[in-house]
């Protein structure tokens, strides 16, 4: 079981978004392959707080060009932004910001592996581990 699982786009069916609440809570926006139903369910970005810190949620993260600083300014006082839709994994940081892009569990596209992120937030910092599946 998860604390929480945050989730930034193309769940494509409701049914998956559903399976992962079995799982734990779910924060989550929804991806440009979403079906209707889950655009009219979730937001397009939000933020949210997991202890004193604030993540930034979105799909698509804009051109690659710059993509970093946009992010930034897109979300301003959170510690950290996670986004979607390359399918290619990013952990970084960007001053004091981190920049994290899970991958994809299930499509990896022009990613060499299939991957997510774990999270471990603790006083007030993040730790992320990106976890490779194959």
């Amino acid at each position: 079981m998860a604390d929480l699982i945050l989730h930034a786009g193309d769940f494509v069916a409701a049914s998956v978004l559903d399976e992962l609440r079995r799982l734990g809570p779910v924060a989550a926006v929804y991806g440009n392959m979403d079906d209707p139903a889950l655009r009219e369910l979730l937001p397009k970005e939000r933020v949210v707080e997991v202890e004193d810190i604030r993540l930034g949620i979105v799909h698509v993260p804009g051109p690659a060009a710059g993509r970093e600083g946009r992010l930034v300014a897109r979300f301003p006082g959170c510690t950290g932004v996670i986004y979607g839709h390359t399918h290619v994994p990013q952990v970084e940081r960007h001053g004091d910001v981190w920049i994290l892009n899970p991958g994809s569990p299930t499509e990896r596209r022009r990613a060499h592996v299939h991957s997510m992120l774990v999270l471990e937030v603790t006083a007030g910092e993040i730790r992320p581990e990106l976890v490779t599946l194959s």
